[in-house]
C-alpha cells in the first residue's frame, strides 16, 4: 500500500512544481495588446528574462537603446513570444519601433 502513496505524492509534487514554474513565467510576461505593453512598468532581478507575448493584431518590434544595454528585435507577429534577458542592473525604457507611443519601463535590481 505504501507504494501507491509514494506514486501519488510524487505525482502531486511534480504537478506543484510545474504550476509554480508556470506562475513564475507569468510574473515575467509582458503582454502586448491594444498597442501597449502591459504592465507598463516592471521590476526584475538581474539576469531574469522577460517574455514579450504579442497578443495584438499588429506586428511589433521591441527595442532598447541605453548605454548599458541595446536590443533590437525582428518583427514580432501576432501570437509570437520573444524572450529578452537584461544583463545588468539599471532602468531600461523599452519601446516598439512600429508604435513609438508604446513604452515599458524595466527596473533591473
Amino acid at each position: 500500500m505504501s507504494g501507491h502513496y509514494t506514486v501519488a505524492f510524487t505525482a502531486t509534487a511534480v504537478t506543484v512544481l510545474v504550476c509554480a514554474a508556470a506562475l513564475a513565467d507569468d510574473v515575467n510576461t509582458i503582454v502586448q495588446n491594444g498597442r501597449a505593453f502591459r504592465p507598463t512598468e516592471i521590476t526584475i532581478n538581474h539576469g531574469a528574462t522577460l517574455n514579450f507575448n504579442n497578443q495584438d493584431e499588429f506586428i511589433h518590434q521591441i527595442y532598447v537603446d541605453t548605454p548599458g544595454f541595446n536590443y533590437d528585435s525582428a518583427e514580432q507577429n501576432p501570437g509570437q513570444v520573444f524572450h529578452i534577458a537584461f544583463p545588468s542592473a539599471g532602468t531600461f525604457p523599452v519601446k516598439c519601433h512600429i508604435h513609438p507611443k508604446m513604452l515599458l519601463t524595466v527596473h533591473v535590481k
